[in-house]
């Protein structure tokens, strides 16, 4: 298969318009010469100024002149009606009677053009006075050669038209290919894997819609290398976050099914083990969860219902938590209705309850407060837990993210509960800010506009 560049395609087609113009412009100019007497100015001046020249020679001079006359594109025919006074070889027959007398009638010495044909042949009438008397002189001028000459003037002019254009358009088309084709050679690198490929943008060059072009595929590029990033990263964490517990897992059921654990250490055993597997489990459900915010079909059914109920009903889903670590929670709240998805906003207050409770030091203070003006709802989830560094605040929505990246145990959590957060919100079209001071506390502020 021939391949086909597009740099020939707009170098061909240029050429074939120009040439299909040539050709076209040839065989219509002498056609558009028929119907616009475009020598017509020329002939009239040429015809008073011959007749001047008749009527100053006289009659004994007119033969004379006329043959001085031989070698040009004229004959001459000069009568009175009734009787030819002069005539030339070739003069011009078949004249009307009343165009004869209308010529001798004119009381101005105005031309008249008589023949209107296809050939470049024109029959022109003027008055004019011969010792005294009047006569009718008829002038046949053909100007074939000159209109030959004009038409083939014309068509050298169209070939140079031709050579130039062509000589431009190979080279302005050689400058709207090479963008394409440093697109061309990116694309395919972008395709074998090598997403960190850019296509250079000049600055005062590629402001069209090549311009365009270029600067979405390096858009695109851009995505493509954050996203396969993600993969690597998310391939990385998910393994990681596997691969921790099931070797806890292997190790002590390794160790119990050999004996070597005593039996009165071997529940102290088992309940790690139970554990690593609750974290596998909860590992297992946020990922098919994220994997579900992720896809279009995730259902979404929002309703109005009461914020401030469901907040109550998430206190009391995690009492178990915070009472376990003698955590003081604190009701600051007020009748409010809200349109969303309950069951997805219900994960986002469990979720961030959890994490306040993770992250506050025993006997500490949770403080959660609905805050209304005119413009939104805010609800205020408020620890004053250990703080979270301020560097790690634009990463805490990311997933996988650990403010501890020891990834330590005694701390539990996949990194995951905050995307999931951040997933729903985005999906209502509300807003999470986050405020925190290492040492002194964190507060997670979710914004709901009062007219959604």
């Amino acid at each position: 298969m021939i391949k086909k560049s597009l740099y020939l395609k707009i170098v061909g087609i240029f050429i074939s318009v120009v040439l299909i113009s040539i050709v076209v412009s040839y065989f219509i100019t002498p056609y558009s010469f028929q119907q616009e007497d475009v020598f017509k100015e020329e002939i009239t001046k040429i015809t008073s100024g011959f007749a001047d020249i008749v009527e100053i020679a006289g009659t004994e001079k007119i033969p004379e002149l006329m043959d001085t006359f031989d070698n040009t594109d004229f004959d001459v025919l000069i009568t009175d009606g009734t009787s030819v006074f002069y005539a030339s070889q070739h003069a011009p027959t078949g004249i009307p009677e009343k165009e004869i007398q209308r010529i001798l009638n004119q009381t101005k010495q105005q031309p008249r053009i008589l023949k209107h044909g296809r050939e470049p042949i024109r029959i022109v009438g003027i008055p004019i006075d011969i010792d005294d008397t009047n006569q009718a002189m008829f002038i046949q001028i053909n100007y074939k050669d000159e209109f030959d000459d004009l038409q083939h003037g014309i068509f050298i002019s169209l070939l140079l038209v031709l050579l130039v254009g062509s000589i431009l358009i190979l080279l302005a088309s050689r400058y709207l290919v090479q963008p394409i084709r440093k697109l061309t050679v990116a694309a395919k690198k972008v395709a074998t894997g090598d997403f960190a490929v850019r296509v250079e943008k000049k600055r005062n060059r590629n402001q069209d819609e090549v311009g365009e072009l270029i600067t979405s595929f390096n858009h695109m590029a851009s995505e493509l290398e954050k996203i396969d990033q993600m993969r690597d990263d998310f391939v990385s964490n998910v393994s990681h976050e596997i691969q921790s517990p099931l070797t806890s897992i292997k190790g002590f059921t390794k160790a119990l099914r050999d004996d070597v654990i005593p039996v009165e250490n071997q529940k102290e055993y088992l309940d790690i083990i139970y554990q690593e597997i609750e974290r596998l489990s909860r590992l297992s459900d946020n990922l098919l969860r994220i994997a579900s915010l992720d896809s279009e079909h995730h259902p979404y059914n929002p309703t109005s219902y009461r914020l401030d109920e469901q907040l109550r009903n998430a206190v009391l889903t995690t009492e178990p938590q915070w009472k376990k670590k003698g955590l003081n929670i604190m009701l600051d709240v007020e009748p409010v209705e809200i349109f969303a998805d309950a069951d997805l906003m219900e994960q986002v207050w469990l979720n961030l309850i959890t994490n306040a409770i993770r992250y506050t030091n025993a006997d500490g203070t949770i403080h959660l407060l609905i805050s209304i003006t005119s413009e939104e709802i805010s609800v205020n989830v408020k620890d004053d837990g250990i703080g979270i560094p301020k560097r790690a605040i634009p990463e805490l929505f990311s997933r996988f993210y650990k403010v501890d990246q020891s990834r330590n145990r005694s701390v539990e959590g996949n990194g995951l509960g905050l995307s999931i957060v951040k997933k729903i919100l985005n999906i209502h079209g509300f807003k999470i800010e986050v405020e925190s001071e290492e040492g002194t506390g964190s507060t997670f502020s979710v914004k709901i506009p009062t007219h959604h």
